[in-house]
């Protein structure tokens, strides 16, 4: 791995200055508003050299992983995101330590802001002149105008003739709005097939028609954290909805080998009639049921906490309801409620948060009326990662609720 380096060149932008000391970068935990993780929709990107250098992976969050031009195409190249927030940032990072030549490294950029739509009323962020092949190059933003849409061009390279590249962007600040989760149930047509997806509250539940996949899962924002399933392969997916509703792209995991990606998984609704699968329970609380039995433990997303804290938001309730219901149709039925947090931050804080958090959900589903000896909790901190807790999206996906059959 590089050293993180800082950008020392000159540039222009009177709102921006670069970074002198590693103090003044973006902290590790901080996420990207930027990423696809934080929800921002990706409205236009530049062509790719192949699908191997996508433009989606500039906001993925890796540096070892991110976009060429089409070949010949070096020169103002235009990336538009819609943020999940209107926002006002107050630092932008650049990675370039991993193209493959100094010489086709981003070099000129212009970052630009606006509150009025993907094609309109844009303000001048930053102009920015990236030195080749550095990692964290961050700029801080001054008095920056807030906005929800964000326009980055590549104005020029180092250099090459042949191709222009960038490995990561990303950008930091504070978030001014709070939009609701989106209603998204329907049928989407994806690269796997038809997905059917149902939704209740935050629970997520649903088929796709490939190998007899099923999924549950549950909505944080406007991301979809779902547990898949086909036959005896399971593995995890975060999928950012579209504004509209009307699409979804994210990545998704093999168990077990939760540092790649193993893909996309992307989508676009064809009917808001969910339909179904033969082998479908159709719903979330008979899913999470049928999972039960069959397999003795289930990863429950929708359940959803306050940050640092054990107190359940309202939005969890028609999860721990469904969760009641079927204790309640099946009396002989005992849980243990697992809490489980994601590694920032230590063990000595993490072990009692998650404790803490199953103890919440214990507490609702006895006020509930299930009987309390039918449960048990164990908060196991970060000790047991679903995915990666390198960047975001893997965090996001290990903070989490598992039941387990005892």
């Amino acid at each position: 791995m590089r050293k993180p380096l800082c950008m020392l060149a000159a540039w222009t932008a009177l709102i921006a200055a670069p970074c002198a000391h590693a103090a003044d970068a973006a902290p590790a935990d901080a996420l990207s508003l930027t990423s696809i993780s934080a929800g921002a929709w990706m409205v236009k990107l530049p062509k790719a050299y192949e699908e191997a250098w996508a433009a989606y992976q500039v906001f993925d969050e890796r540096p070892e992983t991110g976009w060429s031009s089409a070949e010949g195409e070096t020169t103002n190249q235009v990336f538009v995101l819609e943020l999940a927030e209107k926002a006002q940032l107050d630092r932008l990072v650049f990675d370039t330590g991993h193209a493959d030549e100094a010489s086709r490294s981003a070099k000129d950029i212009r970052v630009e802001i606006s509150d009025k739509g993907a094609d309109s009323g844009y303000a001048v962020l930053a102009e920015i002149s990236l030195k080749p092949k550095a990692d964290n190059q961050s700029f801080a933003l001054k008095n920056a105008a807030a906005g929800r849409w964000l326009r980055l061009t590549i104005r020029s390279n180092h250099g090459a003739a042949d191709v222009t590249e960038l490995m990561d962007f990303r950008a930091y600040g504070t978030p001014l709005t709070k939009t609701p989760s989106p209603a998204i149930a329907g049928t989407y047509g994806t690269n796997y097939n038809d997905f059917h997806l149902l939704q209740q509250g935050p629970a997520l539940s649903g088929c796709y028609e490939l190998n007899e996949g099923v999924m549950t899962g549950g909505m944080e924002g406007r991301i979809m954290k779902i547990t898949w399933r086909e036959h005896d392969q399971k593995g995890t997916a975060a999928l950012v909805v579209s504004p509209d509703a009307k699409e979804f792209f994210g990545f998704w995991w093999n168990e077990g080998q939760e540092k790649q990606a193993a893909g996309i998984w992307q989508g676009k609704l064809k009917s808001s009639k969910v339909g179904g699968c033969p082998h479908w329970a159709g719903g979330a609380q008979q899913q999470l049921a049928r999972d039960l039995a069959k397999y003795g433990r289930i990863v429950v997303y929708g359940i959803n906490f306050d940050t640092g804290l054990a107190s359940l938001k309202d939005e969890s309730r028609p999860v721990l309801d469904g969760i009641a219901t079927l204790l309640k149709e099946n009396p002989a039925q005992k849980l243990t409620i697992e809490g489980h947090t994601d590694a920032v931050g230590s063990a000595g804080k993490n072990k009692p948060l998650s404790q803490a958090r199953a103890d919440s959900v214990k507490a609702y589903l006895v006020k509930s009326g299930v009987a309390e000896a039918r449960l048990k909790t164990l908060g196991l901190g970060s000790d047991k990662p679903v995915a990666t807790n390198d960047t975001p999206i893997g965090r996001a996906q290990n903070r989490r609720v598992e039941l387990v059959k005892q």
